[in-house]
């Protein structure tokens, strides 16, 4: 179930009710309110956000799959993009180091969302967080309402909130990669985990069998800096919505 990492939600209005910015310490450079950096990883997301970027009329100077730049240039003077983890993205916006990130929605879930403005979700790197266990595993039985399952997943507080609504104890063990190993070897009765295509599901003969959440990316902005940059950030927030119309 190792799948592209991907972020869904309810469109919103762009910029009503925004609270104000309680986003605990910034950098300790003064932000620059002449432009604007754009946080987003390697992959799948990065891929899909180009077609975004470009009805915004930014086009970037390097591809990271190919450079080794972490910070990259664009055709606009007053925009930049950073290249960082999947999971990085939302703390990076959240302290102001980036003033804007697209992150899927597992990722939001874990880190909590504290200090970030989530106004759009952009439909793009789509997939499925799910339960998945070994062909045969009874999991109807041990997820009745009482009942205990040991899972193992990166994502810890989607997979409590999840079994916790069903009434069932779980014992959760966090791994960061080959979960699909997990049941195979005993370490866990199910996995939860991410699933697009369920291909490397079957080849390691699991199965899935109970869907938690559908999964999209969102956009998300550092809540100063839409009230610092709001002339640079609500036309971005704009081009954005008119293309996934």
């Amino acid at each position: 179930m190792a799948e592209p990492p991907c972020g869904s939600a309810n469109r919103c209005r762009l910029t009503e009710g925004v609270p104000g910015y309680n986003v605990g310490p910034i950098s300790s450079e003064a932000p620059s309110v002449s432009s604007i950096t754009l946080a987003l990883s390697k992959g799948r997301i990065f891929e899909e956000t180009l077609p975004l970027l470009a009805a915004a009329g930014i086009v970037p100077a390097d591809n990271p799959e190919t450079s080794r730049k972490l910070i990259i240039d664009t055709n606009r003077p007053d925009v930049r993009l950073v290249i960082v983890r999947a999971t990085d993205t939302p703390t990076y916006v959240q302290y102001g180091a980036a003033d804007l990130g697209i992150a899927g929605k597992d990722v939001l879930l874990e880190h909590g969302g504290a200090g970030l403005y989530q106004p759009l979700d952009l439909d793009i790197a789509k997939c499925r967080l799910c339960v998945a266990t070994r062909k045969g595993f009874d999991y109807a039985a041990a997820s009745r309402p009482g009942g205990r399952i040991r899972v193992a997943t990166k994502y810890i507080n989607s997979a409590k909130a999840h079994f916790a609504a069903k009434g069932v104890h779980v014992d959760l063990i966090k791994l960061y990669g080959s979960m699909e190993l997990a049941p195979l070897v005993g370490l866990a009765d199910a996995i939860v985990d991410l699933v697009s295509s369920g291909g490397t599901l079957r080849a390691n003969n699991l199965e899935e069998v109970e869907e938690i959440m559908p999964i999209s990316s969102r956009l998300i902005v550092n809540q100063a800096s839409l009230k610092l940059k709001r002339e640079l950030i609500q036309p971005l927030l704009e081009a954005f919505a008119g293309a996934v119309k």
